[in-house]
């Protein structure tokens, strides 16, 4: 069957792009592999309306919204070959060996992180360890926070978290502040420590043990890093997409129309952007389904 829109990723940035071409009566497919980047997040923060909500119940709600649209379809796997077809547009063919057909694309692919090497912190990502203040520094303010070096981008959220507690940026053995940046530390209050951390274990009690190089411990509440990232799907490289150099990995480059290096493919989400949370991926498939459908209506 051939679609007017196909979408690659059905998480908040797929989903947004998608409802708003089914409102237009556009035949609209969401190709979805179940695994969104926050399926680790026992909580969502930030989002108006949705404050305080699970991810996938929010997701959950999602996507019976969008399905209440008769022009609307879900079909559940991973998208593992797009190419372009001349006049008609894309085929799109996933991993159950189903080929799918659309005039445009949305590419809401996300990314996926290349967390540190530190033993324990896999197990806590999303609940102890975490990346974004805005979505989950309120419920750990209020005492000792952690920042664990990824690079020079860790100085830079050391000291913005500071908002939310008392700061440790552990070094790690990749980072050593020279002196103007030593100086930025000491004006936001944040601690040096520049030994590498061997792991982390949880306290018993809501926290953290940061295990040190020579036997040392530090007891945080909770464990920020920032780690690099990659695409979490082939697609957009498939197909020829440009990129570009983000603060913590390659990003799919968009125009103002949030269409990508490749005519009739947009993108939206995580892959497309350098900052991450739920509102920033809503406002930019919304933004990148409306654009796709007036490209179809206006050529």
């Amino acid at each position: 069957m051939q679609y007017d829109l196909a979408v690659v990723g059905g998480s908040f940035a797929g989903l947004s792009a998608a409802i708003q071409v089914a409102r237009a009566g556009r035949k609209v497919l969401v190709i979805d592999a179940g695994q969104p980047r926050n399926s680790f997040a026992e909580h969502s923060h930030g989002f108006l309306g949705q404050d305080g909500r699970t991810p996938g119940a929010i997701l959950d709600d999602a996507r019976r919204q969008l399905l209440a649209y008769p022009t609307a379809r879900v079909v559940n796997g991973r998208a593992d070959n797009a190419v372009a077809t001349g006049s008609s547009g894309f085929e799109v063919t996933t991993d159950g060996g189903e080929a799918f057909g659309a005039a445009r694309l949305v590419l809401a692919t996300g990314v996926r992180d290349i967390l540190p090497e530190v033993p324990g912190l896999a197990e806590l990502w999303g609940k102890s360890v975490l990346h974004c203040p805005y979505c989950h520094g309120y419920e750990v303010s209020g005492g000792p926070l952690g920042v664990l070096a990824t690079g020079p981008m860790s100085l830079h959220q050391a000291q913005l978290i500071t908002d939310w507690g008392d700061v440790t940026l552990f070094g790690n053995g990749l980072l050593e502040p020279d002196a103007e940046q030593a100086l930025a530390l000491e004006r936001q209050k944040v601690r040096f420590e520049p030994a590498t951390v061997t792991e982390l274990r949880e306290d018993g009690a809501s926290g953290l043990i940061v295990h040190l190089d020579g036997g040392r411990t530090a007891g945080v509440r909770a464990m920020f890093t920032a780690p690099r990232n990659t695409m979490a799907s082939p697609l957009a490289e498939q197909l020829g997409c440009g990129f570009t150099e983000g603060l913590l990995g390659p990003v799919i480059t968009v125009d103002d129309r949030q269409q990508t290096t490749v005519p009739g493919v947009y993108a939206a989400g995580d892959a497309a952007r350098s900052m991450h949370n739920i509102a920033f991926a809503v406002a930019a498939g919304t933004f990148a389904g409306v654009c796709a459908h007036q490209s179809m209506v206006f050529g």
